[in-house]
């Protein structure tokens, strides 16, 4: 029947050069369907040869796809055939019909498969080929330029009749299939480097907060990370005490990261940076229509944390009401979305910190005594940088060597004054101060060694701080800053006065008098010989 004006006729529509009736647009339609059903290739392409077999009578239906790491042709599903038989068909490419076709990126068709000695039937899911007279087609699975797979099935055989059509509906399927499994290759390729990335941010935490990692030299900081390991691996609630940026938020961490929760989150929630309402929201959820703007169903962080650590850090900002809520949670390891009315059971461990008295809070009655008792099982009191001078220099080279390579500086060292600087200020911040100092003395630092007028203006003014007197003045400033300029170019010169001088373009007789003045022994820098 003639092609009408608008590439369709009487009784169907033109694909691809070729008229279709309903039965094949049908079959086409219900396969487009199956391949975009789901993200399960194999279920996926199993629909498809069931189609095939149902809607076209095409029986047997093969999808053989390229092992893209052996190089090999492997069946991914066949209609009819069993999970042995489908691990038989594994073909070179080349080999047989289907590696032919693969091979050539032709279709081949074999009238009578019985009469063919290029099938091989590695399957053995015909039988004694002698007594098939079923016709074989094989059509190549294409994406671009590139073969990945072909598609065979079988056809009853009838005397006179002509493939042409046949082949032409396949290699439509077939173009479908490829769409269908280089779009699922690459979700799964994409899943799988997100999964193996996700392991590895998990290997490096884990890594990171191991207790032999935290850097210390100080006696008490050791005495820290012994408890710590010692509660680390039980399900003991932790009470951290200490004031605020002595590390509390690190420990929180260790703890979760050595224990056996290692693997399931870690959720951290400030109790001093939310109100109360919102608080409650964050902590337990809420049910959709719980209040104004409570559109839909939200987990809380005691769901989101199910398995693993949650991290009440100021737990002494709690107001009464949720504190009253948190007891409950607590003690029965449930607890009830706001507008809910269903118990969730919850297992997570606890870990809490707080920089202020409980105690005092509690005489008070601003912090109930159960919730108290409740959260300091095991209580462990971190000590201010101020108590363990001697991890202030440690903590300080390791901040300094971090953002220089953040920031691609080559800054090697600290200078002698700076780090008296260092040693002198009394650290009201605590090691969060001290990372902030190094981080912005790298920043506005130039040079190769971090100098004392590289710190912030709260360090220059240390010694007078510290002994409670005023802000040193400017001829202070000034004395500090000439001070580090001599003791550097002693540094370069080895203690040489002469050089010294010369280096600073200044004379001996004036350089003399400095470093008396400045109370610097020239010899300290001389090198050994």
């Amino acid at each position: 029947m003639g092609d009408t004006a608008n590439g369709q006729n009487a009784s169907g529509t033109a694909i691809g050069g070729q008229d279709y009736g309903i039965e094949e647009l049908t079959c086409l339609y219900e396969i487009t369907r199956a391949l975009a059903s789901t993200m399960d290739l194999r279920e996926c392409l199993q629909k498809t040869v069931e189609i095939l077999a149902e809607g076209r009578r095409l029986y047997n239906g093969t999808v053989t796809i390229v092992n893209p790491v052996t190089g090999h042709l492997e069946i991914e599903v066949a209609h009819g055939l069993t999970a042995e038989a489908r691990r038989r068909g594994k073909y070179k490419i080349g080999e047989g019909i289907t590696g032919r076709v693969v091979a050539t990126g032709a279709p081949i068709v074999v009238p009578q498969i019985g009469a063919e000695p290029l099938f091989l039937n590695r399957t053995r899911a015909r039988g004694d080929l002698r007594k098939r007279t079923a016709s074989f087609l094989c059509v190549p699975i294409r994406h671009g330029a590139n073969t990945i797979g072909a598609l065979s099935v079988d056809r009853d055989y009838e005397e006179g009749r002509g493939f042409e059509k046949d082949l032409q509906f396949l290699t439509v399927v077939s173009g479908l299939i490829a769409q269908t499994v280089v779009r699922i290759q690459a979700v799964n390729e994409e899943r799988d480097r997100l999964e193996q990335e996700n392991i590895k941010l998990r290997r490096e935490l884990s890594e990171k907060y191991r207790l032999d990692n935290v850097i210390t030299n100080s006696s008490r900081m050791h005495e820290v990370l012994e408890m710590v390991h010692r509660v680390a691996d039980s399900n003991a609630t932790v009470l951290l005490r200490g004031e605020s940026g002595t590390g509390k938020t690190m420990i929180a961490k260790a703890i979760h990261h050595n224990s056996r929760r290692a693997e399931g989150p870690f959720v951290t929630v400030n109790c001093a940076a939310l109100p109360e309402t919102l608080l409650e929201s964050e902590l337990f959820g809420h049910e959709a229509g719980a209040f104004t703007g409570a559109r839909g169903v939200k987990k809380g962080r005691f769901e989101l944390a199910e398995g693993g650590t949650l991290f009440l850090d100021e737990i002494g900002e709690l107001t009464p009401s949720v504190q009253v809520k948190l007891l409950h949670v607590v003690q029965e390891r449930e607890f009830t979305r706001l507008g809910g009315t269903r118990p969730i059971k919850c297992d997570v461990r606890l870990v809490a910190a707080t920089n202020r008295d409980l105690e005092s809070a509690v005489a008070e009655g601003a912090f109930r005594e159960d919730l108290y008792y409740r959260l300091n099982v095991f209580p462990i009191y971190l000590p201010p940088l101020r108590e363990r001078p001697t991890d202030i220099l440690l903590l300080a080279e390791h901040f300094l060597a971090r953002y220089a390579e953040e920031n691609g500086k080559r800054i090697t060292r600290i200078s002698t004054p700076a780090i008296d600087m260092l040693m002198q200020y009394h650290w009201p911040g605590n090691v969060r101060e001290l990372q902030n100092c190094m981080e912005r003395a790298v920043l506005i630092c130039d040079e190769e060694t971090i100098k004392n007028y590289h710190l912030p203006p709260s360090l220059q003014t240390a010694d007078s701080v510290a002994g409670g007197r005023n802000p040193t003045s400017f001829a202070a400033a000034v004395e500090n800053f000439e001070r580090e300029l001599i003791v550097d170019a002693l540094k370069k010169t080895g203690g040489n006065q002469t050089k010294a001088a010369r280096l600073l373009d200044t004379s001996l007789r004036i350089i003399n008098y400095k470093v008396r003045k400045y109370g610097i022994d020239p010899k300290q820098f001389r090198k050994s010989p």
